[in-house]
């Protein structure tokens, strides 16, 4: 069977920067979203998302590096292009004296949207994210929850190719949250392209890939279960003993590649395989006097996985900086 070649990317970027005075908001960042999917751009508040997601929409310069969205600069988008586009800020800015169905029908007027066909789009697109019967209402008597949604109506009224959606669940509760996640996810279904930034790190459940973004710096970016590889390096086995147990126990089994010790009768145990290492792990431990109260496949957290790539990050600049210290306290030949 012949494997299908890769979708060339609809959005890149290249060693993008992004500097304030001498801070750098987004420091060489680079990456790649193919049509079709959901790229989550994940990190914690003031990590560079809004920045990067302003760049990508044309309404923010970059210091350095090149950005192409739809094959063209977003400073230098052409009207086409911007009219396939949607960009949905973190923070509510729509016109709160104006009804729900207003605020739709206002925006697709800005987009050259006629009349009658405007009616229908209005109608579709609060459909979409449940809004239609409370469409008479005034934008600041709905909930927070609500608004969200609402801007995410006046996002999909033009029918745009390219979504781009800065922290939609912000401050949301989390049914909310995913309700909105569920819209999306069928946006991408019809065949829309998003990049979704969050601070909510389980979210990043509902992307195709994620990038990790600390202190304006790409820390990693891959499919989600990709991501988890990366950090455990195999399937995860939780262990629960009956009496406290060493973890130097298994440290040297085969087939085991890293125990932790979570709690005092419980281990984490690292395998590359889960189905066939469970029985031996349980034989060695069965050797070694303990008795098992129970053990099954653990699933790490997204919380638990980013965690784990920020520290392997800082382990590495840590090697890299006592390498050029030694390196600068050599003393010449």
């Amino acid at each position: 069977m012949t494997a299908q070649p890769m979708a060339e990317p609809i959005i890149t970027m290249r060693g993008v920067t992004r500097a304030f005075d001498d801070r750098l908001a987004v420091d060489d960042l680079s990456l790649d979203v193919v049509p079709g999917t959901i790229l989550g751009v994940v990190g914690p508040s003031g990590s560079g998302k809004t920045t990067t997601i302003r760049m990508l929409t044309g309404t923010l310069g970059r210091t350095a590096g090149e950005i192409r969205v739809l094959g063209e600069d977003p400073m230098e988008f052409s009207r086409r292009t911007r009219g396939r586009i949607a960009y949905m800020p973190q923070l509510f800015s729509l016109y709160e004296d104006l009804s729900a169905q207003e605020n739709v029908g206002f925006v697709a007027a800005l987009y050259g949207i006629g009349p009658f066909k405007r009616r229908a789009l209005i109608r579709r697109a609060l459909d979409v994210v449940d809004l239609w019967d409370a469409r008479h209402r005034l934008a600041r008597d709905l909930s927070g929850g609500m608004q969200r949604r609402l801007e995410l109506a006046c996002a999909l009224v033009h029918s745009p190719d390219v979504l781009f959606i800065d922290e939609p669940t912000a401050g949301i509760d989390p049914l909310l949250r995913q309700s909105i996640w569920d819209e999306l996810r069928e946006l991408k279904e019809q065949g829309r392209t998003l990049l979704v930034t969050t601070q909510y790190v389980s979210e990043a459940e509902f992307c195709d890939r994620v990038a990790l973004i600390v202190d304006g710096e790409l820390v990693a970016i891959d499919e989600p279960e990709a991501l988890r590889q990366m950090v455990f390096g195999g399937d995860v086995l939780q262990v629960d003993t009956v009496r406290a147990v060493d973890p130097e126990l298994l440290s040297n089994e085969p087939g085991v590649e890293r125990v932790r010790q979570t709690a005092p009768r419980q281990l984490m145990i690292t395998v590359h395989d889960a189905g066939s290492m469970t029985p031996r792990i349980i034989d060695a431990l069965r050797t070694g006097g303990v008795e098992v109260a129970g053990l099954e496949e653990h699933q790490p957290t997204f919380d638990e996985v980013f965690t784990g790539l920020v520290e392997q990050r800082r382990a590495a600049r840590g090697h890299l900086d006592t390498d050029a210290s030694e390196r600068g306290a050599m003393p010449n030949a």
